[in-house]
Order: structure tokens, then C-alpha cells, then sequence
């Protein structure tokens, strides 16, 4: 995957620099809201960690992530020049200056539909205690020469509103309802997801919470997930599959979960004019990769790295009962899109951040660096 090196310098380069008459917003923060495809250390401040082989590759150890090394918000931020975002929750050398991660492995759009008891609402309404409590702390620690050292960790009260919110979320929504109701129940409750999702959104452009620039990402192509190819093919041993091996009625379901989606920010957009709501097509760019995964160095994309499904799933880092583990991870993870079954690896995730950083899956049509112009 090597062969990727310039051409991801390049393209940060022109990212960070905006393009020829355009420049960038110089966003100050990102602040990132989501479920396991975003999460860097939430779950595992509030649970146990995701252990090893979670993190072998870029981290050299657990770093909180479902992966074997970055997400895609980690590029993200890496492509804005900002460190990793440190999770909400953990208390262990983290650092706001330039934004937080609410993402929280598990969650989903709705409450009760997902593998956490933390919804996205919640996560909204989480990021109102963080400014509120920054702000104060900010405030009282003043220009004390003593205090420089703690507020420098801290974010600035009067860069929220130019600050970029980042929300990508729903693919628990599919995987909870699936393993309790049938598909066609679940496609049912498209509306609500979807109205779900999109309510927050007037939340976070009131007042109290300052967001102007919203980036919402669609769901990936849920039925490509070997995981829940595996486990739907279970209960429905005839469907149809692609030609790439994914599960066609699967991705249509997710698929008109993201039509309606796209419409409902359409709508929003235009009742809150003086906000950017920038729509991103996760799934073209994740569909786009599974596509043409020999093309790009990869094995079957319907393989997975870490852990294996035959008759049962056997996690990623999972232990026997005498603590000897079995969920291990393959050689080479970059040759691998898929990780665990369910989530990207790191030279997958590199790819699609890749593909939807420079706006050209995004509606409108401009880059993250450039989301305050729409």
C-alpha cells in the first residue's frame, strides 16, 4: 500500500490549503460524533479496552479503537494538521485544544436500538456539559501565568461556532434490529432513523450549542460486512448476493435509509441558512473500495484479519477459557479491508478518508476544509 505515500501528502497539502481561489475555513476544532467506526477510546473509558491485536499496527498496542490502527476521523484530523482527538470520557493525557470525540462504540441513532445505552442524543447533549464545563474552567483559570500550562489543554470558548461537528452514525441501528426483528420490519423504521438522526441537528444550531458547520456521513454497505453477511445468511440461506459477495437487499435497505437521509438534510439546509450541513456518501466510497479490492492490493473483501466466522464468531482479541487466545489476527492487515468482520483496518480506513476528504462524495460538492463555504 505503499504506493499511496505522495499522493496522501499531496492531497493533505491541497486539503489543509484549500484549492487554487478557495481557501480553507482554518477550522480551529473538530468535534466527532458517533458509534465504533469513529470511536477512539470512549468505549474503553467507560467499559474495559479493546485489546490487542486492536491497535498492533500504527499504535503498537490497545488505543480504545476497532481497528488495528487508525479510523477515518483519525485522517481526518491528520489531514487538518490536528492531533488525534482524545474521547470525551478519558481522563489519561487528553488534550481539547483542537476539538473531542463523542463517538461511542456500540451506540446508535436511536436509544434502545443499539449496543450502548448512549444514543446520539445523548452524545449531543454530553458535547453541551463539555462546553459549558470548559468554558467556566477556561474562564476562571484567566491569565494566571501558573494556570497557561492546564488552559492550553483547553478548548477556546469563542471558537465553537467556527469549529467543524462531524456525525456518523446508524450502522448499530441495522445491526440491532436484524438480530431482533426481520428486514422488512426493519426497513419499517427507516423514517424514525432517519428523523432521529436529523431532529438533533436543530439542537446543535441553537444558541446554547454555537455549531455552524455540520458534516454528516451516510452508512457504509452494511450488507459487505462479512460479520453480518455470515449471520443474515443464517437465518436466510437464499439471499441474493452481488457479484462482490455482499448482501443485495442489505445495501438496498441501507441505501434508502441514505436517500432519505440526503433529502432530510436537504431540508434542513434550507431552513438553517446561516449554517453549512455538508451530506458525505460514505457509501460509494467504502462500496468503491470493496469494488475494486484486488485492483488496490487487497485480498477477498470478504475476508477478515482478526478473529473468524465459521460456525461461530470468534471476536477479535477473544480468550478462551483459560485466557489463551483465539481471536487472532492475520499476518499483513494491510492487505485486508475488512478487520474484525464488522470494521475497516487502518490501510482500508486510510483509503475512504482519502476518497471523501476532497468533497467530491460530498453534497454540495466541496472538501471538509472548505464545509463553512457552502
Amino acid at each position: 500500500m505503499a504506493i499511496w505515500g505522495l499522493g496522501n501528502l499531496l492531497f493533505a497539502l491541497i486539503l489543509v490549503g484549500g484549492v487554487a481561489g478557495h481557501p480553507s475555513c482554518g477550522f480551529p476544532a473538530i468535534y466527532s460524533f458517533g458509534d465504533n467506526n469513529s470511536d477512539t477510546g470512549e468505549h474503553a473509558a467507560m467499559f474495559a479496552d479493546v485489546g490487542l491485536p486492536n491497535g498492533q499496527t500504527f499504535f503498537h498496542g490497545p488505543s480504545g479503537r476497532y481497528s488495528d490502527g487508525r479510523v477515518i476521523i483519525d485522517f481526518i484530523a491528520e489531514a487538518f494538521g490536528f492531533p488525534f482527538l482524545s474521547a470525551y470520557l478519558d481522563s489519561y493525557k487528553t488534550n481539547y485544544r483542537h476539538g473531542a470525540n463523542f463517538a461511542l462504540g456500540g451506540s446508535a441513532i436511536r436509544g434502545g436500538h443499539g449496543f450502548s445505552h448512549t444514543s446520539f442524543l445523548q452524545q449531543v447533549f454530553q458535547f453541551a456539559q463539555f462546553k459549558t464545563r470548559t468554558t467556566a474552567l477556561f474562564n476562571k483559570l484567566g491569565s494566571d501565568p501558573k494556570n497557561q500550562s492546564a488552559k492550553s489543554i483547553l478548548p477556546r470558548p469563542e471558537e465553537f461556532r467556527k469549529s467543524l461537528f462531524i456525525i456518523d452514525v446508524g450502522q448499530n441501528d441495522f445491526a440491532f434490529d436484524l438480530q431482533h426483528t426481520s428486514l422488512e420490519d426493519t426497513r419499517k423504521q427507516i423514517p424514525e432513523m432517519v428523523k432521529s438522526l436529523v431532529e438533533p441537528i436543530s439542537t446543535f444550531l441553537n444558541g446554547r450549542y454555537e455549531a455552524r458547520h455540520l458534516v454528516i456521513h451516510n452508512i457504509g454497505p452494511f450488507g459487505c460486512l462479512p460479520y453480518h453477511i455470515k449471520s443474515y445468511q443464517k437465518k436466510n440461506s437464499t439471499c441474493a448476493l452481488d457479484q462482490y459477495g455482499c448482501v443485495k437487499e442489505l445495501n438496498e435497505a441501507v441505501q434508502e435509509f441514505n436517500r432519505q437521509l440526503k433529502l432530510k438534510i436537504a431540508e434542513a439546509r434550507k431552513a438553517n441558512p446561516n449554517a453549512t450541513i455538508t451530506y458525505v456518501d460514505v457509501y460509494s466510497a467504502k462500496y468503491n473500495l470493496i469494488s475494486n479490492a484486488k485492483n488496490l492490493g487487497f485480498e477477498d473483501p470478504m475476508k477478515f484479519c482478526c478473529g473468524s466466522y465459521n460456525d461461530q464468531y470468534i471476536r477479535c482479541g477473544e480468550q478462551d477459557s483459560n485466557g489463551k487466545l483465539i481471536g487472532t489476527a492475520c499476518n499483513d492487515p494491510s492487505r485486508y479491508i475488512s478487520w474484525d468482520g464488522i470494521h475497516y483496518t487502518d490501510a482500508a480506513n486510510k483509503l475512504v478518508a482519502k476518497h471523501i476528504l476532497n468533497g467530491s462524495l460530498s453534497d454540495p460538492p466541496v472538501s471538509y476544509a472548505e464545509a463553512c463555504r457552502i
